[in-house]
């Protein structure tokens, strides 16, 4: 099990980027200006762990993988570096992202072509690593625990080693079956498994018999599968519009035995790479491109929105940081939040007001949100002011914002003359846009002498005063009310298409509002209007926008659940980014089609201003497309442990869920296989009504089953209903945070049919 094996199964033998991670080097590790030590870094043998030196007492060494970082990043880029160190330093510093909440990793190097170098090679690595075949990963990893595995270093598996690597990838067998396995393998009769017979053991470890009965089913050619086998294969199971060409590419491309490909065949090698290639996943890569209409207006758009954007954890101390607004942005995130007070030095802040949180800087922020705004998405980006500020320092503020964003910002109508309606996102690509308040309408700046009629009083930020208003709370709010603010004309020219406003009802909203005035609404009052009053919502976000915002009682940044908003046609439904839980699976699930672009196209009974569609109720109409969905989970792959003890085995269940309108939520899950993560089979069949498809989202969840406590979580992939493919498809499996677990998935059947 020597270097070399894993340098050839990671494609990469002899190459020098690698041969420099594998040597490593002194690297300046960077904390604070006050702390910044010398640490070894270096490339472990498995090609995968980076092992760095701790000079901690009682600690180990500690190691991260490279599957967890999200980016290496050049220069002074990281809030650390930025306020840690020089400028003259910035060409020997770079930084390491990880995903979820890991803190990044600030390193100096001893020279400008040194910090290349380490950049270069990491980049190299990562980019391998992510496009790595599921089948390489499930190698590598195998490999890795049979590394791991093998204690004495002497490239040979006792019984025990052997059990021990079972246990290590998830799998527990009783010490007959390890012995019947050991016995099959063993087959020098030395007592130890050692080169072709390690092989032989990972073959019959990995083997997959419910591929073996798909593809028995079809490989009609010698045993093989013909491009005329593949094509039958794919229109009969997978239910997909191909031809005898696209077949033969598929075994162009896939096919792994020369011999095989040269007579124009698929062995079940290459049937099985196929069937774990992006393409045949559950989720129709068509999705995976810009696929719908961008030039509606931006209120026919269901966003993807962050709350508190610049908190990293909880609401009461966690900290704040621009770091925050980064990872949202890099998620897809199009609305994020500013809490803006005054600070010191006429600079203003961001924090969560009257609480212990830590503050950052305005202009650190918008410098951030610049940076990163269009990396993942090209469309506009909003920017929610909730404004707390001096005059004077919104003066700051508009400042910042002009010189920062220059000629991204927009900062009059689009059009020439007064808008009636929305620009669409295709027309705002690359913009940022200001939510915020306006001190007049925006119809006075083409009337000059009503325009100097307004004062600079508007009334406090909404976040800060619209709290649900019962019998006990009426005195209070309209003293609540009364509060102003005093407000900077240079500010409140920059809020153009989304000036906030109080909410007094559909009624007057449809008398006296133009299109752009929008209201925020606290979560317990939107769930109350999305359930008494979903037709007259639904109306009121064909033509207006809506943002929704948890409650305050949530100083834990914990979510609510998206969908009744969605599903009454709100468009900015702003959950905490930082916090990891289902409604955020659903919000990724929701905006993981169309590019991650940001922007979902609402369905078209949506976009209309005198429709009849009303989620709670369903009467007839376009959105009632009543469908049955048949999955079939047969089994699973490599899950990992939910924790590290040795002894540690998941018991694991599936659950499948369906969110979108009332009549169509449920839920249905298999039984529990007993202590098998690494290859369980359930061949269970489930069945869901779903009544409005183009609302639906489906939830694959994996759970570790416990009798006695609530089930753990191991892993989940969320999609929309109309984004599943038929046919057998492999899930691939995310972890809490939304990242990628490498080597896991599930395998499933999927069938839709039209009910009767």
């Amino acid at each position: 099990m020597e270097t070399n094996g894993m340098e050839k199964k990671v494609g990469m033998e002899g190459d020098m980027d690698l041969q420099f991670l594998l040597q490593g080097g002194d690297l300046l590790k960077v904390r604070s200006s006050s702390w910044k030590k010398t640490r070894y870094f270096r490339l472990q043998e498995d090609c995968k762990t980076m092992w760095h030196e701790s000079k901690k007492l009682f600690k180990s060494n500690p190691t991260f993988s490279l599957d967890d970082v999200s980016a290496v990043r050049v220069g002074r880029q990281s809030e650390g570096l930025r306020k840690s160190t020089e400028e003259q330093v910035e060409g020997r510093c770079f930084s390491i992202m990880f995903k979820g909440r890991r803190k990044n990793l600030d390193l100096i190097a001893s020279s400008e072509e040194e910090a290349r170098q380490w950049i270069r090679s990491l980049e190299k690595m990562i980019h391998n690593r992510n496009n790595l075949s599921l089948q390489q990963k499930t190698e590598h990893w195998i490999y890795t625990c049979l590394n791991k595995a093998d204690k004495n270093k002497d490239d040979k598996m006792s019984q025990s080693e052997v059990k021990n690597f079972l246990r290590l990838i998830n799998i527990e067998v009783d010490d007959v079956y390890t012995e019947m396995l050991f016995a099959k393998c063993d087959t020098s009769k030395s007592g130890f498994l050692s080169g072709a017979e390690i092989e032989h053991f990972y073959d019959l470890l990995t083997h997959r018999e419910e591929i073996d009965v798909i593809y028995g089913e079809y490989a009609k050619t010698t045993g093989f599968m013909s491009p005329e086998n593949l094509v039958d294969f794919l229109m009969k199971e997978q239910r997909e519009k191909v031809t005898l060409a696209d077949a033969q590419k598929i075994i162009e491309k896939y096919e792994l035995d020369e011999n095989a490909k040269g007579k124009k065949l698929l062995s079940k090698d290459g049937f099985l790479m196929y069937l774990h290639t992006p393409e045949a996943l559950i989720y129709n890569s068509h999705h995976r491109e810009v696929y719908q209409d961008m030039s509606h207006p931006l209120s026919h758009y269901f966003i993807s929105s962050s709350h508190n954007t610049y908190l990293m954890e909880d609401q009461l101390k966690g900290p704040s940081s621009t770091e925050a607004y980064v990872r949202a942005l890099l998620k897809g995130c199009r609305c994020v939040e500013l809490d803006c007070w005054d600070g010191s030095d006429d600079e203003p802040v961001i924090y969560h007001g009257y609480t212990l949180t830590s503050k950052i800087l305005f202009k650190d922020a918008i410098q951030a949100i610049k940076d990163n705004a269009f990396k993942t998405s090209d469309y506009p980006v909003i920017l929610s002011l909730e404004n707390h500020c001096s005059v004077e320092q919104q003066e700051v503020m508009a400042r910042h914002m002009s010189s920062i964003l220059g000629s991204a910002l927009v900062t009059s109508p689009l059009c020439d003359g007064m808008p009636t309606n929305f620009p669409s996102p295709e027309e705002l690509k690359r913009k940022f846009l200001i939510k915020g308040k306006r001190l007049n309408k925006l119809e006075a700046t083409y009337v000059p002498e009503a325009a100097a009629a307004d004062d600079t009083d508007v009334s406090e930020e909404e976040e800060s005063n619209d709290e649900d208003e019962d019998e006990q709370n009426v005195e209070e709010q309209s003293k609540k009310k009364k509060k102003k603010l005093k407000l900077a004309k240079e500010l409140s020219d920059m809020v153009i298409y989304c000036k906030s406003v109080h909410f007094n009802g559909f009624e007057d909203a449809r008398q006296n509002l133009s299109f752009y005035e929008m209201s925020s609404f606290k979560e317990g009052k939107a769930m109350k209007l999305a359930e008494e009053s979903a037709n007259a919502y639904v109306r009121h976000n064909v033509e207006k926008l809506s943002r929704i915002y948890p409650a305050g009682t949530r100083t834990d940044s914990s979510n609510y659940n998206p969908v009744p908003l969605w599903n009454a046609g709100c468009q900015i439904v702003a959950l905490n980014f930082q916090t990891a839980c289902q409604d955020m699976d659903l919000n990724q699930g929701r905006f993981l089609v169309n590019g991650k672009s940001g922007y979902i196209l609402k369905p078209a009974f949506m976009r209309e201003e005198a429709t009849e569609f009303d989620p709670i109720t369903l009467t007839r109409g376009d959105w009632l497309k009543h469908k049955t969905l048949h999955v079939m989970v047969i089994s699973a792959q490599q899950l990992p442990k939910v924790n590290n003890k040795k002894s540690s085995i998941v018991d694991p269940l599936v659950k499948v869920q369906v969110f979108g309108v009332p009549a169509d939520v449920a839920e249905k899950e298999t039984p529990a296989i007993e202590n098998n993560g690494f290859n369980p089979t359930w061949n269970e069949n489930l069945q869901f009504d779903v009544y409005v498809p183009e609302l639906a989202l489906v939830r694959f969840a994996v759970e570790d089953h416990d009798s006695s406590s609530d089930n753990e979580f191991v892993g989940q992939y969320t999609l929309p209903f109309n984004s599943l493919k038929m046919g057998y498809r492999h899930v691939p499996l995310l972890n809490k945070n939304g990242d990628i677990l490498p080597s896991a998935g599930l395998f499933v059947h999927i069938m839709v049919l039209d009910a009767e």
